[in-house]
């Protein structure tokens, strides 16, 4: 049995969500977090709390941040500064590096109503982002799960969810809710190569996974 621990690059780890991942991947028996950041003292800071830290710009040629990597979460965003070269580009070019490297697994934190990013005249250049961003994982080979929650909160977890390709309804979750699904499908024969939406709901986040 191999039970050598797995690397999991955690981009966009400042966040307030990319945060709360590391928490738990570094409570894991299963993982050892590996932040992408990109200030040198947002490195020093996660590098003083014991966690591995690689400084890179999601901008920039990502090749070497993937090279002792085993699987890869995808949580960076603009907060809507830069859609285009962050939310999208951003996510395609550390597709692009996890195919290269033979990544086992690329999670990627979405959005509810990614595919049908016109219904949202407030935010569409950021759900059409989302959207290209998840087609071009999708299209990439690479085992996937794409994770589109609703309204995200700052409230505790519940850790209990409802989740479905199409949930056909709008609502809200939790960040640390959000932060412990995207660990749970790191596994591999978790939500593998789905897409799905996410909201509070009233099953353990552990079930609701692998009841798909």
């Amino acid at each position: 049995m191999n039970n050598k621990k797995k690397n999991v690059l955690v981009a966009g780890a400042n966040g307030t969500t990319g945060r709360i991942i590391i928490d738990i991947l570094q409570k894991s028996n299963t993982y050892i977090p590996v932040a992408m950041v990109r200030k040198q003292e947002q490195k020093e800071r996660f590098e003083s709390e014991h966690v591995t830290t690689v400084l890179a710009d999601i901008e920039e040629d990502l090749s070497q941040v993937v090279t002792q990597i085993d699987k890869i979460i995808f949580a960076a965003g603009s907060k809507g500064k830069n859609v285009v070269g962050v939310d999208q580009e951003g996510a395609k070019r550390l597709t692009d590096a996890a195919k290269q490297a033979g990544i086992e697994k690329f999670v990627m934190l979405s959005s509810m109503g990614a595919d049908n990013s016109s219904q949202n005249k407030e935010i569409e250049a950021y759900l059409k982002a989302k959207q290209n961003a998840d087609e071009h994982l999708r299209a990439s080979g690479l085992e996937y799960s794409i994770v589109r929650p609703g309204q995200l909160t700052n409230e505790d977890g519940k850790g209990r969810i409802e989740l479905g390709s199409k949930l056909k309804k709008s609502g809200s979750i939790s960040r640390a809710d959000v932060a412990k699904t995207l660990v749970e499908v790191l596994d591999n024969d978790v939500m593998q190569n789905q897409t799905f939406e996410l909201l509070e709901g009233e099953t353990s986040i552990e079930n609701a996974v692998r009841l798909n």
